[in-house]
């Protein structure tokens, strides 16, 4: 059961639904902004669009987590996902509720890819230009005065900005229950101070140009980890009722299943296809990216061949310097530890879930949402 088929009942269902479910609930939420938004003018509207562009697509990962945290600890009484109407299906009040609050983590996340893509001075996303570099392409067209670039990078970071605020104000008026949206609100604010400061140490990492192992699992558990797999888990027990005892019950799965997700990242963002990902080949070593996998080759790589690479980090890199890196920390082994690394944390979680006494349902629902999320090809 992958992402694509987490179903409702935890064993197959319809997966696509849930995830047109909150790709609706964002397109609403959006609109709602645009006509907030209305009299500011074109200009405005040209940044909602962007929201809209930030905000489509991808695999959905921390609302299903939100969903299944969700399910977890409220059981039989949780929201049923639909109504049949005709060949369609239409959600419930109280499902349609928590389809907002998954949705916001999503808001979360557009705002964290935006930020990240201009740190890293990212060209693309998901097959299309970065934020920054279409808002820069914008200025460009029109023949503004001023650097097109920095108008990119100034427009990006209000667009991060505002959907960071969006999804504050989607989960608080989501209509779940008040006392537990609060509840859940306590968790959000952990969790972005959380994912900002990974950031930080990230983009300090790499301008020391230096990471090793420990430095860089510091930085994939803060920036990634927690707030793609533990922090969604918790706030959606938060919204199910589950007490804090329960909500920590969870760490024990989300944790490392956020590290082996991310670790999963890192070999993709080195190895995966660029027709399925989105990005350029080998784009984590043409934005120099000091991730696990590189420090492991690094550690483990003929001196020669750990130069070649440390020296190739952060540059242009044409389709031959690719594969010859790709080489190096293939022939490292740090490719094949990193997987044994993501099996034994992927196994870790689910022993940890297995502890959580959670729900039935939801305990199959997130053991196959474990082995998606750490053997994805995108």
């Amino acid at each position: 059961m992958g992402i694509d088929g987490a179903g409702w009942d935890g064993a197959g269902g319809d997966g696509a639904w849930f995830r047109s479910g909150v790709q609706a609930e964002l397109d609403e939420h959006l609109e709602q902004m645009r006509d907030r938004l209305e009299l500011l003018g074109p200009d405005v509207s040209r940044l909602v669009d962007q929201a809209a562009v930030a905000t489509r697509g991808g695999k959905r990962l921390r609302a299903s987590f939100c969903w299944w945290g969700h399910a977890a600890y409220a059981g039989p009484s949780a929201p049923q996902p639909a109504a049949r109407s005709g060949s369609e299906p239409v959600a419930e009040p109280a499902a349609r509720a928590l389809l907002r609050a998954c949705a916001s983590l999503e808001l979360l996340h557009a705002s964290a890819l935006v930020h990240d893509d201009l740190m890293d001075a990212s060209d693309t996303r998901r097959g299309h230009p970065s934020a920054h570099r279409a808002f820069e392409a914008q200025h460009r067209d029109v023949g503004w005065r001023g650097d097109s670039a920095q108008y990119g990078a100034a427009s990006a970071i209000l667009l991060g900005d505002l959907l960071l605020s969006w999804s504050d104000e989607l989960l608080r008026r989501s209509g779940l229950p008040g006392g537990r949206v609060s509840v859940a609100l306590d968790v959000l604010d952990l969790c972005r101070s959380e994912v900002i400061a990974g950031q930080y140490l990230d983009v300090s990492v790499q301008a020391r140009a230096h990471a090793d192992v420990d430095a860089a699992m510091t930085v994939l558990r803060y920036k990634s980890a927690k707030y793609s797999v533990e922090r969604p888990l918790q706030v959606g027990a938060a919204l199910g009722g589950a007490d804090a005892a329960q909500r920590a019950a969870l760490t024990a799965y989300g944790v490392p299943l956020g590290e082996a997700f991310q670790l999963r990242d890192d070999v993709l963002g080195v190895f995966g296809d660029p027709a399925a990902t989105g990005k350029p080949a080998g784009d984590d070593l043409v934005e120099g990216k000091r991730t696990v996998l590189v420090a492991l080759a690094l550690d483990a790589a003929p001196p020669a061949a750990a130069r070649l690479l440390d020296s190739s980090l952060g540059r242009p890199l044409d389709p031959e310097e690719v594969v010859r890196l790709r080489a190096v920390i293939e022939d490292s082994g740090a490719r094949q530890q990193v997987e044994d690394v993501i099996a034994s944390l992927t196994a870790l979680a689910v022993e940890g879930l297995g502890r959580a006494e959670v729900d039935p349902v939801a305990h199959r629902a997130l053991v196959g949402l474990a082995e998606a999320a750490t053997q994805r090809t995108v």
